[in-house]
């Protein structure tokens, strides 16, 4: 557990103007975009114990991030 925020400017520094972009032009990869966003910061305050979840509930929220994470991955390496 690392307790630091994935957020995805940092998870892909490469494409952070690519990814401002998607957000203004494809409402899918804007939909994307903001459920990795509320994942990764429910996350966050699991890990935080802010609002602590059970450890299946936390690996749960982890492989949906996971998910998120891969399918806004490829539409970025589509786009660039």
């Amino acid at each position: 557990m690392s307790h630091t925020p994935h957020e995805l400017a940092e998870e892909f520094p490469h494409a952070v103007e690519m990814i401002h972009k998607l957000k203004l032009e494809d409402a899918h990869f804007a939909r994307l975009s903001e459920e990795y966003h509320d994942i990764n910061r429910a996350i966050h305050r699991a890990e935080t114990l802010v609002e602590p979840v059970s450890d299946m509930h936390e690996t749960e929220m982890r492989r949906k991030r996971l998910a998120l994470k891969d399918e806004i991955a490829s539409m970025l390496a589509s786009a660039g």
